[in-house]
């Protein structure tokens, strides 16, 4: 898994674009900066955004070539994240530590997804935010982006499951035109959630 993102990060090009993905952003702007909390982050898109709205940001990573162009992004935008790089199973997540927690594209296998979600609802301070947008099963097949394996794909009812003890405030599937790089581009099958820790 690691080398396979080490070399999809290996370019000067980001292959998913320097801006911060549309619903990320909209939900992230109805908050008050605090601590984030933003697994899978890549080459820091979404980090460095939101670090530029004043929160603090703490994301993580198999890729060590992330790493490297999420602190060149950030870098150039005047802003700091702190960058680990790790598996999401070895994340030491701590207990009731952030504000929000944003999931974007992080498709994973079954158990890996599920532990993953306990885990952030674990870190999310009582009140929390966790925003995740990903791919539905029926992007399957387009072009658009997206893991060519059905399993790896979502459902609204594994949405439910998952974060069955959160305050929905979105929940949708919706098909949305990608403009994030070049490897999310185009229509795309895709679930919408944001929901609050009690």
């Amino acid at each position: 898994m690691k080398e396979h993102w080490n070399s999809r990060y290996n370019s000067d090009e980001y292959v998913y674009g320097k801006e911060p993905n549309e619903f990320f952003k909209e939900e992230l702007a109805k908050l008050k900066p605090g601590k984030l909390l933003l697994p899978a982050d890549g080459e820091g898109r979404n980090g460095v955004f939101a670090a530029g709205l004043g929160w603090e940001v703490t994301s993580f990573d198999w890729s060590d070539e992330g790493k490297k162009k999420a602190e060149k992004l950030a870098g150039s935008n005047g802003v700091n994240i702190n960058y680990i790089v790790t598996e999401a199973s070895q994340f030491n997540f701590p207990e009731n530590e952030f504000d929000a927690v944003g999931l974007v594209f992080v498709h994973l296998p079954e158990e890996e997804r599920e532990e993953l979600h306990r885990n952030c609802i674990k870190s999310l301070k009582p009140g929390g935010q966790l925003i995740f947008t990903a791919y539905d099963k029926t992007q399957l097949g387009k072009n658009s982006g997206g893991p060519k394996n059905i399993d790896l794909l979502y459902s609204l009812q594994q949405i439910v499951e998952d974060f069955i003890d959160l305050e929905f405030s979105v929940f949708a599937k919706e098909t949305v035109k990608l403009s994030e790089g070049q490897l999310h581009n185009g229509y795309a099958d895709v679930i919408k959630f944001s929901g609050s820790k009690s």
